[in-house]
């Protein structure tokens, strides 16, 4: 059986990114560990086209990806998670991308299409230097007044799961109180 008679048999005739079932074809997802099948997806014309040209991408059209982002099809996966990736800056793709869990060897996999992408990536460091990552957390090095909060922030409080802000590297955001702030990253260190 060819890769495209098994795709489209895995897929049931319909895109494994937004389900349409005009203009099918293989898609091979880059930086691909496996090969045929297990390396390729089924796409249509409008997903195939704005994977391979980031200017005709249209962010609207990805919100598919709150559902396909749940296959069971690592490839799909991989997929959904660098096109998340790419549209972090409208803001609800975050939110998803927040939800998403992939294994350890199909992140490397996704992870692995992104890193040489964006030479100007906005790399976010704590007041140590060390870089932060969505979901760290930290640990505030100063008493910070809230404003608009009506509280400080104290030294030593820990905020879990912090957001990094796409792009300023010197802004996270972080709850505390139960209040989603933003933090300067140099009042804080990773712990």
């Amino acid at each position: 059986m060819s890769v495209e008679q098994t795709l489209e048999t895995r897929s049931e005739g319909k895109c494994e990114l937004c389900g349409a079932t005009e203009g099918l074809a293989v898609y091979e997802v880059p930086n691909s560990p496996h090969d045929g099948a297990d390396a390729s997806i089924y796409a249509c014309g409008t997903c195939k086209t704005q994977l391979e040209d980031a200017d005709q991408v249209n962010a609207n059209h990805w919100r598919c990806l709150n559902d396909s982002m749940w296959s069971e099809v690592d490839a799909v996966k991989v997929v959904a998670y660098r096109m998340l990736n790419q549209l972090r800056g409208e803001g609800w793709p975050q939110d998803l991308l927040d939800m998403m869990y992939l294994e350890d060897d199909v992140k490397a996999w996704a992870e692995a299409g992104i890193q040489g992408d964006d030479e100007d990536a906005v790399v976010h460091k704590d007041s140590n230097g060390a870089v932060l990552e969505n979901g760290d957390t930290v640990v505030l090095i100063k008493d910070l007044k809230v404003s608009g909060g009506g509280f400080t922030a104290k030294r030593g409080t820990p905020v879990r799961n912090i957001r990094l802000v796409a792009d300023n590297a010197a802004h996270i955001e972080g709850r505390v109180n139960s209040q989603l702030i933003v933090i300067l990253t140099e009042f804080v260190k990773k712990s």
